[in-house]
């Protein structure tokens, strides 16, 4: 691809191709609106495989690739809302992915659902995220400004179609087209084609992602997965920070009730196994809410195949409007509480001054990045406009973790004695 986020294609542009999978069978009972590895639309680019009926469907194919890349391993060392330092229990954009796709998969199986499939979007998700979560992203979208801007979500995609390297006959994953349809459609059916980014566009282009239709009904449930676990996890990293207390939250929807459940129970708990019990009853009751409703929707729509799902006129996978009510309650005071908690500002102020240092010098002495970044296509960055160095140097402080980028910082900045 080039550094403007047009899709390396085949030789027959605009197109991509169907794989040769008849022979795959799904070794379980799947409803027949649910995606099936035998009837996926393919791949952008045909890899020509031969497939036995006990070989990986595709999208088991695609699962494992996102686990192999080393975007997933990054994720290990990019934060979620602390810093990495702050301290080995808190979780990281990996140990979230895994959350996430954990959820998901367990909720496919119990709808019928294409389990692998929930479970590839669910680990792809995040994998454009920037060092230092938000605060990275809000960084780097304020200096790509004047070069088209920066979004986690386009960033992913452009992580899973060109930025990963490592396959002899491709750049990217060569994902299958369900898999990059739920992860552009992550936050639903996409009305408005003029707010599109580049790299998304590019991969409708060859792919025909069908944008306006709402995304399949694994794909849906892995982005609510995502809204379960981090509103969940959140309290039991809030409350291991002390940055709000157990009696500060029995107040709120749903918590009030889990904590009550608890000490009647148990009675007197230390604060590990109470947040780790509240936890667990947290996402049993948004997960039970998710999964009545979303029999009950997909009864009522009595869809015979997946373009049933999207083609409906609202998604089939949600939660009763109490249930939606009651999470929204649950982001505001975590939003207040915690995500704008004075610590955390602090450390996301210095995560932004870490991200536009490293930017601004980039950008102005790119000699001063790795060799192997200082050129594309053999074209060295100082040649090229500033849009599209711009953009190549985002693509690499994305790609670093908290850790990386704080080595990186001090190495270019640290004026003191000693050489690094």
């Amino acid at each position: 691809m080039s550094s403007s986020g047009r899709v390396s294609q085949s030789n027959e542009p605009n197109r991509w191709y169907r794989c040769q999978l008849t022979e795959i069978v799904e070794h379980r009972a799947l409803q027949p609106y649910a995606c099936h590895g035998p009837a996926s639309r393919g791949r952008m680019l045909d890899e020509q495989e031969h497939n036995s009926p006990t070989s990986r469907t595709p999208f088991q194919r695609d699962r494992d690739r996102i686990i192999h890349s080393g975007a997933f391993r990054r994720l290990k060392h990019k934060t979620q809302v602390f810093v990495y330092h702050e301290g080995d229990y808190f979780r990281t954009r990996l140990t979230h992915s895994l959350e996430v796709a954990q959820i998901a998969r367990s909720m496919a199986r119990a709808l019928g659902l294409n389990d692998d499939l929930a479970e590839a979007v669910a680990l792809a998700h995040d994998l454009g995220h920037t060092p230092f979560g938000h605060a990275g992203e809000d960084a780097l979208d304020r200096l790509m400004a004047d070069h088209g801007g920066f979004d986690h979500n386009e960033q992913t995609v452009r992580v899973l179609t060109q930025l990963e390297q490592r396959y002899a006959g491709f750049n990217g994953l060569n994902l299958s087209w369900e898999t990059l349809e739920g992860v552009v459609k992550h936050h639903g059916a996409i009305k408005d084609r003029s707010s599109l980014r580049p790299a998304i566009i590019a991969v409708d282009k060859a792919m025909d992602l069908q944008l306006e239709a709402h995304s399949s009904a694994e794909a849906q449930l892995a982005n609510l997965a995502d809204d379960i676990a981090y509103l969940s996890h959140d309290f039991d990293d809030a409350l291991r920070a002390e940055l709000f207390h157990i009696d500060d939250i029995r107040s709120l929807p749903q918590v009030g009730k889990a904590l009550a459940d608890i000490e009647s129970r148990h009675g007197k708990l230390e604060l590990g196994r109470v947040t780790h019990e509240l936890v667990r009853r947290l996402i049993s009751v948004f997960v039970e809410d998710m999964l009545a409703v979303s029999t009950i929707n997909l009864a009522a729509l009595n869809a015979k195949t997946v373009d049933d799902i999207r083609g409906h006129t609202k998604p089939v996978i949600g939660f009763s409007p109490e249930m939606a009510a009651d999470l929204e309650g649950l982001r505001a005071f975590l939003f207040k509480n915690m995500w704008r908690h004075y610590k955390v500002n602090r450390m996301t102020s210095k995560a932004k001054r870490v991200v536009t240092d490293l930017f601004d010098l980039f950008m102005s002495e790119p000699n001063t990045l790795p060799s192997d970044w200082q050129f594309y296509e053999n074209q060295p960055l100082s040649d090229m406009t500033r849009t599209d160095r711009a953009r190549i140097i985002a693509d690499y402080i994305a790609s670093m973790t908290d850790r990386y980028a704080i080595v990186e910082h001090e190495r270019l900045f640290d004026l003191g004695p000693i050489l690094r």
